[in-house]
């Protein structure tokens, strides 16, 4: 078992877009292993490498008792919405209401490099989505309204986990703030 740090609100990785995976062999199937542990441990829902420091588009989900990952997702999500409280594992013990699409079709591969495709609504395609997100450099706060963002912005300022290390932030180029979603 290999538990790996993860990485926080304000860390540069986490605004970094991930490099395609184009080399399926062992270190990959250790990468995999590392994020699956790593987010069981938090416990977490789903869990994508820039957030234990790895840029590469891969990410592991445990939703509804299924364990799985998906190396360079594509998505195709539905127009009907979901809306919902949202939590991150890099912004820990805070959670804010966010719209998503309420289905989504994902193709990518497996960590052998077959083709895999994942499709899920409700809270499978809200992972699958925020951890997409997160191989773009996206962080959840981002797709928040103005004023749910402000929330979203003092709360982090506010918690434990910041105050002691406060971070450079960097709001992301992909970011929907001031924008209606």
């Amino acid at each position: 078992m290999s538990i790996k740090d993860i990485r926080l609100f304000g860390d540069p990785v986490l605004r970094t877009a991930a490099a395609e995976v184009t080399d399926f062999d062992k270190q990959l199937r250790v990468l995999v292993k590392d994020l699956e542990d790593t987010m069981l441990d938090a416990p977490g829902v789903g869990l994508a490498a820039p957030q234990i420091g790895v840029g590469l588009r891969v990410f592991t989900y445990w939703v509804d008792g299924v364990l799985g990952h998906l190396v360079n997702p594509v998505l195709d999500l539905s127009d009907d919405e979901q809306g919902g409280p949202e939590g991150c594992l890099s912004i820990p013990g805070l959670a804010f209401d966010t719209r998503r699409a309420l289905s989504v079709v994902a193709k990518g591969q497996n960590m052998h490099g077959e083709p895999v495709v994942l499709e899920g609504t409700a809270l499978l395609a809200r992972c699958v989505q925020h951890e997409t997100d997160h191989l773009d450099g996206v962080l959840f706060v981002d797709r928040l309204d103005t004023q749910a963002r402000r929330e979203a912005m003092r709360a982090i300022r506010e918690a434990e986990w910041f105050a002691d290390n406060p971070p450079e932030v960097r709001i992301s180029p992909h970011s929907t703030f001031g924008r209606a979603m």
